[in-house]
């Protein structure tokens, strides 16, 4: 896979396009890429109600370098009595790619009996893990009999879950869930040639 300027350029462009503050995330991610070129990236934009149905923007940026995962998060904040004004917060992270643990893909596709090898899904949920955030999910254990009362303590999974990037046709776009995949793809295959 070849990084080239033009990619960088289209990330710019699609963080431009997004329209959401995008001097102040362009200026987050290019300070965290540095000098290093765009093998891939997503940007994805949504906006979300909260409790006080106040509309709340956010953006997410993430960006494929040659050796590191580039995530930039961007929230829009109210006013409050602290920050009388309305403001925005920037998080970026940079992960270096030999501690991508896990890149799992889920599809969604409707009417999986006559799906066609190659159509898109029209939903996707890209989540990724490099070992700093999981989530445990624990249940009463049992010994499988029935009438058993005994304590048998607790049973569970942990799932790494440092990000998860959720995008689909309806509200984003084909072509958006078509670049989430195509990131998705990109990175493990990246992630694979460097565990060669």
């Amino acid at each position: 896979m070849r990084e080239t300027r033009a990619m960088a350029n289209g990330l710019r462009t699609a963080i431009e396009r997004s329209g959401y503050y995008p001097a102040l995330v362009a200026d987050a991610v290019e300070s965290v890429l540095g000098t290093e070129s765009v093998i891939a990236y997503v940007v994805h934009h949504e906006a979300t109600f909260d409790p006080a149905m106040e509309v709340r923007r956010h953006v997410t940026v993430l960006v494929l370098s040659p050796t590191r995962l580039l995530v930039c998060h961007t929230d829009e904040h109210p006013p409050t009595e602290a920050m009388p004004h309305p403001h925005a917060s920037t998080t970026t992270e940079a992960v270096r790619l030999g501690r991508v643990q896990s890149v799992a893909v889920t599809r969604v596709v409707p009417e999986p009996a006559s799906y066609v090898p190659g159509i898109p899904p029209t939903e996707v949920m890209v989540t990724i893990g490099w070992g700093v955030i999981a989530h445990v999910d624990l249940e009463p254990a049992s010994c499988g009999d029935e009438s058993c009362e005994a304590d048998h303590g607790y049973t569970g999974t942990l799932t790494a879950d440092d990000l998860s990037l959720r995008v689909s046709e309806a509200a984003d776009g084909a072509d958006a869930v078509e670049q989430a995949l195509a990131f998705a793809q990109a990175l493990s295959e990246v992630i694979a040639q460097r565990e060669r």
